[in-house]
């Protein structure tokens, strides 16, 4: 009796190791029909799934083979749309109990990078919200938050605010709480879970922070960086962080904070760059703009992280830039942004500051050229700034007297700049404002003068 069952053990063994071999071989054979006759692929990918009904055991080549019949469906166009849709359930049935989690997070998460190049929003609503009620129903809640997570970008390269807000809100409560902090109302959560909730409270942070950025609200955009860069619990991805410093550097850009917005670009470069990134090149971009924009002495490729970048095509131009902002060399500076336009101006954040950056090297030369001088002609100004017009010097001599960079004042009708002693009442700017004060006390003259011309006229 014993060696019926031991010969009935081993019987059902290899029987069940065919079967695999079977699926094995069934699933290859359609996977090498896939380029050139797809839907020959799709039969073949449908009868691993049949075998495995056969068999009664579902499992990894049954899920395999309805993530490629989706994918193929999708290649196939729209008339394929409907069956997609059936096997994509199908294939979600697949990852709630016969596969591990881990594979159930690969396949899903290929088939929506796949999906989210499509333009039909309905086709894409449908596939996310059958994943995530699918998600919700096995309890994999770290899949739902990944997934969710991606719809907002989705969404947020779209273009659709509205929606987005709903995800972020929704994302943030799944973190621990509407109010976004990494601080527990629950006192008895294990330590990952607790750093869990704050590696997601950043993702979800880095999410809305390039919402706040895009929309130029940079009151919540503010508030909304520093208290991402309190978050103390997670242990977010460096590409995570890059987006928080990169968003913040743009922020302190655009409130004239040049030497805060150094630091954080530069931080956001070293995190795009231990991520490997290619967002490291632009980041590194607006960190040389930032520098030259604080007319910083330091070199922004001295760092051991930037020094290699230094000679990288898409770097060459600001490189170039550089060299000439050191040298104070207008001429040089101009014509290299004229060889390079096309590539500065292409990007929109860049392009932005452009004027900033000419006014700037223009107002480091003109103090430099001055400096020897108690008279100088403005015509002559004009020449050494690349010929600009007599008026633009005029206007970067007003700024700079304005901003107690220099004393003296300007003779439009002679043409020329005097500087004067610091404290001298003849500056420019002083003469500015005690025209406005004569002409303020005129007016209140007349207005007091009001009610008696009134009263005399009444009279007659």
């Amino acid at each position: 009796m014993e060696s019926e069952e031991e010969y009935d053990f081993e019987y059902s063994e290899n029987e069940e190791e065919e079967g695999n071999v079977d699926l094995e071989n069934t699933y290859y054979n359609a996977k090498a029909l896939r380029n050139d006759q797809p839907e020959e692929a799709i039969k073949e990918f449908s009868s691993v799934v049949e075998i495995e009904e056969q068999l009664g055991c579902k499992g990894e080549w049954g899920f395999k083979a309805m993530k490629q019949k989706v994918k193929l469906f999708y290649r196939l166009g729209r008339t394929h749309y409907e069956p997609m849709m059936m096997t994509y359930q199908g294939l979600l049935s697949y990852s709630k109990e016969h596969i591990s989690q881990n594979m159930s997070e690969k396949g899903i998460n290929s088939i929506l990078d796949l999906l989210s190049s499509s333009l039909d929003w309905d086709l894409l609503s449908f596939i996310y919200e059958t994943t995530l009620t699918s998600l919700q129903e096995s309890k994999n809640d770290r899949l739902w938050f990944k997934t969710n997570l991606k719809l907002g970008y989705l969404l947020f390269q779209t273009g659709d605010y509205g929606r987005l807000q709903k995800v972020i809100k929704e994302l943030l409560r799944c973190c621990g709480g509407i109010n976004g902090t990494d601080e527990s109302d629950d006192m008895n959560i294990d330590t990952a879970t607790f750093q869990q909730r704050g590696t997601q409270l950043q993702e979800v942070y880095a999410l809305q922070i390039q919402l706040y950025s895009i929309q130029q609200d940079n009151k919540k955009l503010r508030e909304l960086y520093h208290k991402a860069l309190r978050v103390k619990s997670g242990l977010p991805h460096p590409r995570t962080l890059g987006i928080i410093l990169e968003c913040g550097g743009k922020m302190h850009m655009q409130e004239k904070e040049w030497g805060v917005a150094c630091t954080s670009f530069f931080q956001a470069f070293k995190n795009y760059d231990e991520a490997g990134e290619s967002r490291r090149l632009q980041c590194l971009q607006y960190l040389v703009l930032a520098s030259m924009l604080e007319e910083n002495a330091v070199d922004p490729f001295a760092s051991q992280e930037a020094r290699p970048y230094k000679s990288h095509p898409e770097i060459i131009a600001m490189t170039s830039l550089v060299s000439a902002f050191r040298n104070d060399n207008i001429k040089e500076f101009e014509q290299i942004m004229k060889e390079h336009r096309e590539r500065l101006m292409a990007d929109a954040f860049v392009r932005n500051y452009i004027d900033n950056l000419l006014r700037t090297i223009r107002t480091q030369v003109l103090t430099k050229v001055i400096k020897p001088y108690t008279k100088i002609t403005l015509s002559y100004l004009a020449k050494e700034l690349n010929g600009i017009a007599v008026k633009e010097v005029e206007d970067l001599l007003v700024g700079l007297i304005l901003d107690h960079k220099i004393q003296g004042k300007i003779d439009q009708v002679q043409g020329i700049f005097v500087r004067t002693a610091s404290g001298s009442p003849s500056s420019f700017a002083d003469k500015t404002i005690t025209h406005k004060s004569q002409s303020l006390r005129k007016w209140a003259e007349c207005l007091g003068s009001l009610p008696l011309q009134i009263s005399v006229k009444v009279s007659k």
